[in-house]
Order: C-alpha cells, then structure tokens, then sequence
C-alpha cells in the first residue's frame, strides 16, 4: 500500500513521549502510521489516541491530536498513514 501524507508533527512532549500531530487526513486506532524527518523514520500502530488529554476512537481532518511514539520526534517532521 502506499504512503499518504496525513499530518506534520507540531509539538513532542519528552516526559510522556507522545507527539501531537495536526492532521490533513482521518486517523483511528490501529491505522499504522510512519513518521518521517531527515534520515530518521518511525513506524507506530495507533494504540492511543486523544484530543484534549481525552482518549477517542478517531479523529478527522482538521483535528490536532496526541499519541504515543517510541523514539522522539520533531517539530515539522511529517506522517504518513501506511
């Protein structure tokens, strides 16, 4: 399947590691997404997922969202729905 572009990192937060992410396209649990910047590129399954600290099942275009992520990321860095 090919990648599609659906949102760009805007903030990580280190203490939790989890990254809030400003989508372009819907995003639910179990989507796998791939999170790209410079060499570095990470692949997670959406297993939380929340909008203002509270957990929801899917979130749409427009919507700025948190999720955890193994490894850091960065402001810009930019994700895709695989």
């Amino acid at each position: 399947m090919a990648e599609k572009e659906i949102g760009e990192v805007t903030n990580y937060f280190k203490n939790v590691k989890a990254a809030s992410i400003k989508l372009t396209a819907p995003l639910k649990k179990g989507d796998k997404i791939k999170i790209k910047g410079g060499e570095k590129e990470i692949e997670v399954t959406v297993d939380s997922l929340q909008i203002d600290r509270k957990d929801i099942e899917k979130a749409k275009k427009g919507d700025e969202v948190g999720l955890i992520v193994p490894e850091s990321v960065h402001k810009g860095n930019k994700v895709y729905k695989i």
